[in-house]
């Protein structure tokens, strides 16, 4: 397959991805791929989407937002990555990655997002930025002011500590120290305190984004997944409740989070469900 590595500008550093294009036949339509918490362009759904959607005449753009990783290299000695991340500059991004596609004639595109990247594929569809053609979630979670609680809960972040590591990141923040770094007693093990503040005030609501999506989607989790943290059927109901447009729900079996052994079927599901909704 003919791969383009790209460079997407921002207001900031630029963004870097990968550009696939069917060796043959007809571009019929192009995807955005938005990737999880900390992943990368070259990792999970990002990485084992693309080649099946390209037999099927789909162009897929493949791209790290600023948060991609836990911490990332930039110019010099500079750092970045996904413990500094911020919602409203994830939501450029995928902006920036949809004006990019657009420049290149690629408009209404695909928009699959896993994870965290799947909430903000929510939020992206409901402000209806670039006229998606269609929208696919992949365990994407819930989102909104109760995430920070629901993950830590569940093991992941700041566990039973979240009451003293917001109060911490509150401090810190208060005495202009906003960037700098805090351990963390499970995955993603280190966040700044203002990335840390973020989350918990200011991560989209997928549900609420439900009512607002006017392209046919699909949301999946897995059976190994909870159905409150990645709410399916919740989010289906509202979202066919608006009318807008047509919401279809998977519980796929044998499936963890990432699709571990799973993803070829996985990729062939998606890709069937895309031809039906957009053709």
């Amino acid at each position: 397959m003919p791969l383009e590595l790209v460079s997407i500008p921002t207001v900031a550093e630029p963004l870097d991805g990968l550009f696939y294009t069917p060796d043959a036949g007809e571009i019929r339509a192009a995807a955005l791929l938005f990737h999880g918490n900390c992943h990368n362009f070259y990792t999970g759904p990002s990485r084992f989407l693309p080649q099946v959607l390209l037999r099927r005449g789909i162009a897929c753009l493949a791209f790290n937002r600023r948060g991609h990783e836990m911490i990332t290299s930039l110019d010099g000695r500079n750092i970045g990555g996904g413990s500094f991340q911020l919602a409203h500059e994830s939501i450029a991004d995928n902006r920036a990655a949809s004006d990019f596609l657009a420049a290149r004639g690629f408009e209404r595109p695909i928009i699959i997002g896993h994870s965290n990247g799947g909430m903000l594929a929510a939020q992206h569809c409901g402000d209806d930025y670039g006229s998606p053609r269609a929208l696919v979630m992949m365990s994407a979670h819930s989102g909104g002011t109760t995430n920070v609680v629901e993950m830590s809960r569940l093991g992941l972040l700041a566990q039973d500590r979240l009451p003293e590591l917001l109060a911490r990141a509150e401090h810190m923040v208060a005495e202009g120290r906003g960037r700098e770094l805090m351990l963390l007693p499970d995955w993603w093990w280190v966040i700044s305190a203002e990335s840390l503040l973020d989350r918990a005030h200011n991560t989209p609501d997928t549900l609420e984004n439900a009512a607002r999506v006017r392209c046919p989607t699909l949301y999946l989790r897995g059976d190994k997944e909870s159905p409150v943290g990645y709410p399916t059927e919740a989010y289906a109901e509202r979202a066919n409740a608006a009318s807008l447009a047509r919401c279809e729900t998977w519980v796929l079996p044998d499936c963890d989070h990432f699709y571990t052994g799973q993803e070829q079927q996985v990729a062939e599901k998606v890709a069937d469900w895309i031809e039906k909704a957009c053709w």
